[in-house]
This record gives structure tokens, C-alpha cells and sequence, in this order.
């Protein structure tokens, strides 16, 4: 409702709806207005004749707190007329109204217009919280891998092995699927999960079905490539070339690929989840627990599979073929569920380089393995290789996925268009700097050392290997395990942050180069080792026979 004086042209508002009180008086002069936030506030201008000059520059604003009161200072009796301005009032409060809305709606902007919650803040970790996490599944896995070694220490005598030693060459790529695939899994969906991606039920099952079915993708072409390169190294040193032998190379390889990888991408998820509900940073449980499990399953798979197809030979020479077939065939449909999830259908285009490369790697140190273990007096690294390239693999595994995941919460963008050169980071600033990821760098270094002391002990009450721990030894067994991981936390630093800049997502490239260089360097430093230990007298291979 606005008040109109004809003596002394005043103009109240009466602003029902809680806005201020303004005046206006002005003689011989058009009304002026102020305009505010969408509302209309009239100008007052001083009472002297002298200063009512038509003057913008002096007026001024006067605020009344009710109209009674200006009334009684006038003391006149000026006769009021009331003008109905009810659709301007309806109007300044529906605009009112709108901007009201407004200012909800960005402050509510995540809420409103996006159904999925906000992500939850980054886990404040110390040194000491880091390390409670990370022992536990560190120990679990460890005691995987001696089991895997101790897996391999017998099995290395089983006719198979004896009889096609390609089989061998298979032990590191196969174990490397591990890094590959489960580790490489378990980093995206620890990343999905950290920044809410998984907290919903519906993104959570669409995230599970299309990566389990891009690991089985991957699963079913690295194990036949890994065949193919075990055919391949095991015939350019001897020049002797068996059809028979491939076949069983290829569809054991395939075999164990495809159903190792299905059991422990199932054991993921779970692992990665229940994690999430207890409040656990599924970074520090999530590889190591695929380690722990990985070796053990993978390579019990590959002994029970090649052994059971090579007695096939001689009874069904078409059992090696359909095996391999079937797994084959089964790929599309796997491709096919693959490619309806946006997030893995950019991992099933360009996921492959690293996967492929870090195969040949880990074909490498099987090589290497293969020309050890077969000579009689180093048959004692077998029990050792899984345990060395495992303790390695879950560690790096483990920074390089807490550094990722430390990239994506912190919203650093990703493949800038220039990006400025940045040194490389030193061994100094890997393991002795002062932010979080150093940190984690030194409590995984720390790890190192007493984790195989304990692994080497249950090797040795378990009377397994061909190798007695002598303090020669174990001093040479340490140096090698330190540095190796000494170079993969760094290499994990280093490449890291190298692909994120190059807007490659290091939870589907960097593990499976590291864990793959992990296994290339055990087995290169270990193979050392026991050379070494052969040439300065340290020799007992009849321990455990």
C-alpha cells in the first residue's frame, strides 16, 4: 500500500513484508526513486527551498521507522490519498520470491541438480594411521605369496613343468595378472568410491558389472598373449618347436586367466565396499588383499589346468583346442556388456598398451625364472621368486594407488593444455619430503625389511625351498628386496604424476608398468643372488628334497 501527500509530495511504502519505511518529499519536482535489489525506494530531499535545488548530485536518503512518527515531527494535517498498489506489491514479492529461490538453489547446487551426493572429504592419515591400515593386509598378502612359493617349490617337479618348461615362463605373467588387472581394478573402484562415485546403488552395480566384465576382456587376451610369448621364448633359445606344447601353453594360460581373474574381481569388490562401510581407506586394504590371494589362486589354477590338459595329450588331442576356443568365443559377449559403462569403455579402447607392455615385461623375468629354476643347483629360488615379486608388487601397488586417488580429490586438472615443466622428483623428495604421499613412501619402505624377515621364517618352519637361511643369505635376500622397492617408490612417484599430467589416468596405466617392473627386477636381483651365493660357497640344494 503506498501513502501520497498532495501538500508535501511525500510517499511512504508500506511494506508488509518486512522491507523499510521510506519518505520522500519534494515541491515543484517530479517524484525520484531509488531502485534496489527490486525494490523501490523513494528520495528525500532536504527541507530548505534554498537546498531543493534540482540538484542530483545532493540528494540524500532518510530512513523512517514508522510513518506515525514522521507524521508527529511534520505536525500537519495533510490530507492523505491512498492509491491500491497491490499488483506492484504482488509483484516485489514474487521477485522476492525468485531471488530467495536463487540463492537456495546455489547454495543447495550439488543437492538440487545433481542426484548424487557430494563426495566425502580425504581421510586425514598420519604416519602411524597409515601404517595400521596398511600391516595387516600387508602381513595377509605376504603369507599369500609365501603360500604361492611354497605352491611353486613342489610343483616345479610335476611332469608339466618338467616336460614343457615354457610352463615357467607363464609363472610371472600370469601372477603379474595380478598388477594387471585385479590391482589395476582395485585402485579405480578404491578412487570411485573415495570421491562418491559408489554411493548410490545404482552406480555402484553399473560400476561392478562393466568392470568385471572389462577384466574378463583383458583377462582372456593378455593369458593368450602370454602363451604366445611363452612359445616364443622358449623356442628362439632351444629352436625346437611342438604344436602340441602350444596349444597346451595357450589354453592353459587362457584357462587360468579368465577364471582367476572372475574369483578375485568378485573378492574386489567386496574387500573395496565392506571397506567403505567401516570407515577404512580402501587404498591401504584393496591391493594387498588382491595379492594375498591373487599368486596362491592364480598359480594353483595354472598347475591343476596344464596338468590335467597335458594328460590329455595322449588320450584327446581336441580337449587343448576346444578349452581354448570356448574362452575365446565368450569375449564379445564380455565386450558387449563392457561398452554400455561409460567408465570402462574408455579403459576397453584404450586400456591396452599398458596391459600388453607390462606382459611382455613380466615374459621377461619369466625367461629369466625359467633358466634358473631348471638349473638344478638354484632350484631354490622357486620357493622365493613369488614371495620377493609379491611383497614388491603389493607395496608400489598400494603408493601408486593412494597417489592417484590424492590427484582426483584434490581436483588437480588433468592434461593441461600447457603444462609447465616440473623437474623430476629426487629420491629426496620421494622418501624424505613433507606431504602425505612421502609419508606413505616411508611407512611402505619400513615395511620392507621385517615383513620377509617374518616371511623367511615361516618359509623355514615350514621346511620349504632347497636353500638354508644362512645370515650370508638373509643379508643378500634384504638388500635385494630393499632395492627393489627402493626403485619402484620412487618409479611410482615419478610416473604417476608424469601420466596424470599427459591426461592419462594413472589407476588404469601405472600399476601394471610397476608391478610389472616389480617382478622383471625380483627376478633379475634374485636370480643375482643365488649366483653370488654359488660362486662364494654359500651352496646347499638339497634342503627340502
Amino acid at each position: 500500500m503506498v501513502l501520497w501527500s498532495k501538500e508535501q509530495d511525500k510517499l511512504s511504502t508500506d511494506m508488509s513484508t518486512g522491507t523499510e519505511r521510506i519518505e520522500m518529499k519534494k515541491e515543484g519536482a517530479p517524484p525520484a526513486y531509488h531502485h534496489s535489489n527490486g525494490s523501490v525506494h523513494p528520495v528525500i530531499l532536504p527541507g530548505d527551498p534554498e537546498e531543493r535545488q534540482p540538484n542530483a548530485g545532493e540528494y540524500e536518503l532518510t530512513e523512517v521507522t514508522s510513518f506515525s512518527d514522521r507524521a508527529e515531527q511534520e505536525n500537519d494535517h495533510s490530507e492523505m490519498v491512498v492509491i491500491d498498489c497491490r499488483a506492484n506489491a504482488k509483484g516485489q514479492r514474487e521477485e522476492d520470491a525468485l531471488l530467495e529461490n536463487a540463492s537456495q538453489s546455489n547454495e543447495s547446487d550439488d543437492t538440487s541438480t545433481d542426484q548424487s551426493p557430494v563426495p566425502p572429504a580425504p581421510l586425514k592419515e598420519t604416519s602411524f594411521s597409515i601404517g595400521l591400515q596398511v600391516v595387516f593386509p600387508f602381513l595377509l598378502a605376504g603369507f599369500g605369496t609365501v603360500a604361492a612359493g611354497m605352491v611353486l617349490d613342489i610343483v616345479q617337479h610335476w611332469k608339466v613343468f618338467a616336460e614343457v618348461n615354457e610352463v615357467f615362463i607363464l609363472v610371472p605373467a600370469l601372477l603379474g595378472l595380478k598388477g594387471n588387472l585385479e590391482m589395476t581394478l582395485a585402485s579405480r573402484l578404491s578412487t570411485a568410491a573415495n570421491i562418491g562415485q559408489m554411493d548410490t546403488a545404482k552406480e555402484m552395480w553399473k560400476m561392478i558389472m562393466g568392470n568385471l566384465a572389462l577384466i574378463q576382456v583383458q583377462a582372456t587376451v593378455v593369458g593368450f598373449l602370454a602363451s604366445i610369448a611363452a612359445v616364443i621364448f622358449g623356442w628362439i633359445p632351444e629352436g625346437n618347436f611342438k604344436m602340441g606344447h602350444a596349444v597346451l601353453l595357450c589354453a592353459s594360460s587362457v584357462a587360468t586367466a579368465f577364471i582367476a581373474s572372475l574369483l578375485l574381481g568378485l573378492v574386489m569388490i567386496g574387500v573395496i565396499i565392506a571397506s567403505r562401510k567401516v570407515g577404512i581407506n580402501p587404498d591401504n586394504v584393496a591391493t594387498p588383499i588382491a595379492a594375498s590371494l591373487g599368486d596362491l589362486i592364480t598359480l594353483s589354477l595354472l598347475a591343476g589346468i596344464s596338468t590335467g590338459l597335458y594328460k590329455e595329450l595322449d588320450y584327446n588331442e581336441y580337449a587343448n583346442p576346444v578349452v581354448c576356443v570356448f574362452f575365446i568365443a565368450l569375449t564379445p559377449v564380455w565386450v558387449l556388456i563392457a561398452r554400455k559403462i561409460p567408465s570402462t569403455r574408455e579403459v576397453l579402447y584404450s586400456g591396452w598398451e599398458p596391459v600388453i607392455i607390462a606382459m611382455a615385461i613380466s615374459s621377461v623375468g619369466g625367461l629369466i625364472l625359467d633358466k634358473t629354476v631348471t638349473d638344478p643347483n638354484f632350484a631354490g629360488m622357486a620357493v622365493f621368486t613369488p614371495v620377493i615379486n609379491g611383497v614388491a608388487g603389493n607395496l608400489v601397488a598400494v603408493q601408486a594407488s593412494r597417489i592417484s586417488t590424492y590427484l582426483h580429490m584434490n581436483g588437480l586438472p588433468i592434461a593441461e593444455p600447457n603444462p609447465s615443466p616440473q623437474k623430476c622428483p629426487t629420491p629426496c623428495s620421494t622418501f624424505f619430503g613433507s606431504g602425505v604421499n612421502s609419508r606413505s613412501a616411508r611407512v611402505l619402505f619400513l615395511l620392507v625389511a621385517p615383513g620377509h624377515l617374518v616371511f623367511l621364517y615361516t618359509i623355514n618352519s615350514m621346511r620349504g625351498g632347497h636353500t638354508t637361511l644362512t645370515y650370508i643369505f638373509i643379508a643378500f635376500y634384504l638388500a635385494a628386496a630393499l632395492l627393489q622397492v627402493m626403485i619402484l617408490l620412487y618409479l611410482a612417484d615419478w610416473m604417476v604424476q608424469w601420466m596424470w599430467k599427459r591426461g592419462m589416468d594413472p589407476d588404469n596405466f601405472s600399476i601394471p608398468y610397476l608391478t610389472a617392473l616389480g617382478d622383471l627386477l625380483g627376478t633379475g636381483f634374485l636370480a643375482l643372488c643365488f649366483h653370488i651365493l654359488w660362486l662364494i660357497g654359500d651352496r646347499d640344494t638339497d634342503v627340502g628334497d
